[in-house]
């Protein structure tokens, strides 16, 4: 089992930056590929960044490259996503994930969720 808690949600104006953290417990081993997903009322969850626990290889969706960074502290055991330049469009509640491969974005299929962080912005 690996357990999941987000921290750093919250009400940023358009054009501003919050940093999303998630720090994760248990049987991390077992799951090489973290990431962070997204999901607004009514639609489906989607993928937003992912990350290699031991090689640090990144992937993104195509809405948030060259804004969002994911990143990891390994030592730490903890999972970040910076997100600059956010848009209205990025509001939505935001879920650490962990899981097995593959570990592309789109194709990542996390066996687990942590409780969500909500991102809300404001143009």
């Amino acid at each position: 089992q690996v357990q999941l808690v987000e921290s750093g949600g919250g009400s940023v104006q358009a054009g501003g930056s919050l940093r999303l953290s998630c720090a994760a417990s248990g049987n991390t081993a077992s799951s090489p590929c973290t990431g962070w997903f997204r999901q607004v009322p009514g639609k489906e969850r989607e993928g937003v960044a992912s990350i290699l626990t031991n090689t640090y290889i990144t992937y993104y969706a195509d809405s948030v490259k060259g804004r969002f960074t994911i990143s990891r502290d390994n030592a730490k055991n903890t999972l970040y996503l910076q997100m600059n330049s956010l848009e209205p469009e990025d509001t939505a509640m935001y879920y650490c994930a962990a899981g097995g491969f593959p570990c592309r974005t789109a194709s990542m299929r996390p066996n687990y969720w942590g409780q969500g962080t909500q991102v809300t912005v404001s143009s």
